[in-house]
């Protein structure tokens, strides 16, 4: 019996078990799997939207309760991000960055919850950690490189991008920029390659943590809770830092490229 428990536990599959086929309208033949990640995912939409609707139902000119603790995260967020992509990046772009720390943070918790991977729905797990599907986490990179890259051209313009990238650097003049012109272009290539790969390393840098944490509490679990404590704990920590080390990197990828604040001082642009 005891072999029996442990093979039930062996850990999760590298694919996310697809529950449902969705037909596509006006595309006949074509459905969209609905993963038991892609469920999790969902879920955690909906605890983050009944929590702030919970928290912001009576609002108070002085916070107590649940607004207090969200009105301190939120704060807390935007002292963070506004540390690594200056105060006026972060007010165009707050939103994203909460939303998306909010969305990995609860995907990240949700996945520690007993009963997820173990309640079954047609021979399949009905639940199943959001990150630990690279799916979803390619998605979470793939949708950020399409907003840095809108982002970037609203503030700079076409022009100064593709001179941010290729263009000479260090305010270098005279004959001197035109010679090094080559070796500027060359390290332009390498940023863009470095670019096209950033959605890659954002999503299996989340994944890798979040699957592996995951498995290995998948695995304990066989064992009994108090062989499983130590790395519940520890998971806890791990999505806390894995949504935090997502959020950082997002707002210095876009710092470097949008540059410093007085940059933009005389060249307002349009919300």
């Amino acid at each position: 019996m005891a072999g029996a428990a442990e093979e039930a536990h062996e850990g999760l599959t590298l694919d996310a078990p697809v529950l449902w086929e969705v037909p596509i309208p006006f595309w006949p033949g074509h459905s969209l799997p609905i993963s038991n990640s892609l469920v999790m995912l969902m879920v955690a939409v909906v605890v983050i939207t009944i929590i702030l609707r919970v928290a912001t139902w009576r609002m108070q000119r002085i916070p107590r309760g649940l607004q207090n603790l969200v009105e301190w995260v939120f704060e807390m967020l935007y002292q963070f991000v506004e540390s690594l992509a200056g105060p006026r990046l972060t007010k165009r772009y707050f939103w994203y960055f909460a939303t998306i720390f909010l969305l990995i943070l609860t995907s990240n918790y949700l996945g520690l919850l007993p009963g997820v991977g173990e309640i079954t729905y047609g021979g399949k797990p009905l639940l199943r950690g959001a990150n630990a599907d690279l799916g979803i986490t390619l998605f979470f990179g793939c949708f950020y490189a399409l907003l840095w890259f809108v982002w970037c051209i609203r503030e700079q313009g076409i022009k100064h991008f593709v001179l941010h990238i290729f263009g000479p650097k260090g305010g270098i003049e005279g004959v001197l920029k035109y010679l090094l012109l080559p070796i500027f272009f060359f390290v332009g290539l390498i940023e863009v390659f470095s670019i096209c790969l950033r959605p890659i390393i954002l999503a299996l840098r989340l994944y890798a943590n979040i699957y592996a944490g995951e498995n290995i509490l998948e695995v304990m679990s066989a064992k009994g809770f108090l062989a499983m404590l130590p790395f519940m704990g520890l998971e806890l920590v791990v999505g806390l830092v894995q949504a935090l080390v997502f959020l950082m990197l997002t707002a210095i990828f876009l710092k470097t490229q949008v540059g410093d604040d007085d940059e933009h001082e005389e060249q307002p642009t349009e919300t």
